[in-house]
């Protein structure tokens, strides 16, 4: 179900007796390479949490599409502080929590940079101003795939393909390739990757893998991966 299917009184009603849980999507707003467009990382998490939404029996609210992609500087980016990240998330879920009594969250994230903010976000931190018990999750929609991941790589190149009609594959070209790079190396680059401005140094196109060979075919087998490993562990 989608939120925008939902109205108020009939939606508190809801709440009460089915007790449902809610899926919010985060993204980002930041560079892909020439050929995919700045809201990709929202456009396919927005996609895998209505898939989930509906395989799962969920609710999916609308994406939160802004995150911290400052390590992309001075390639596009719209990002916000950690601070007022971690503030928005926080408040949100004691939001959902207290005044409207949902009892299970589930935040789906869909860009790299937002995962240590998330992670700080422990359920005693939103909480431990009221006290209570939120069944608050949060998954990185990456980590139930099992082919390595990139940025507008192979990877999300074929899942946008097979979501969207905005991919110019004349544009894409091969970027950052750690195959046969040592361990310490790809450590390095990893680490630089993640600081302010540290992307560009290590991908000079803003891309992170080769989407050249990228297919709509092998975009929706890595989309029903991950739809159906992600299900597994909401209801485990």
């Amino acid at each position: 179900m989608n939120a925008r299917e939902l109205y108020d009184p009939e939606f508190r009603k809801l709440i009460k007796s089915k007790k449902p849980t809610i899926i919010i999507p985060i993204g980002s707003l930041e560079q892909h390479g020439a050929h995919l467009p700045i809201t990709t990382d929202s456009d396919i998490v927005t996609e895998i949490a209505s898939r989930l939404a509906k395989k799962c029996g969920f609710i999916v609210f609308p994406t939160i599409s802004y995150g911290i992609s400052d390590e992309h500087s001075p390639f596009f980016n719209a990002s916000v502080t950690e601070q007022a990240f971690e503030d928005f998330i926080g408040g949100l879920a004691n939001s959902l929590y207290f005044a409207n009594g949902i009892k299970s969250l589930v935040f789906l994230n869909g860009h790299h940079g937002n995962v240590d903010s998330l992670d700080a976000l422990t359920l005693n931190k939103l909480i431990k101003n009221k006290g209570g018990h939120v069944a608050w999750k949060q998954y990185s929609y990456w980590h139930f795939m099992k082919h390595e991941f990139d940025h507008a790589g192979f990877v999300e190149t074929s899942i946008m393909l097979a979501i969207s009609d905005k991919v110019k594959m004349k544009k894409a070209k091969k970027g950052l390739i750690t195959k046969g790079l040592s361990k310490d190396e790809i450590q390095r680059i990893n680490k630089l990757s993640t600081e302010p401005g540290g992307f560009p140094q290590v991908a000079k196109n803003g891309v992170w893998g080769d989407p050249t060979g990228a297919t709509k075919k092998d975009g929706e087998k890595f989309l029903a991966e991950i739809v159906r490993n992600l299900a597994k562990k909401c209801q485990s």
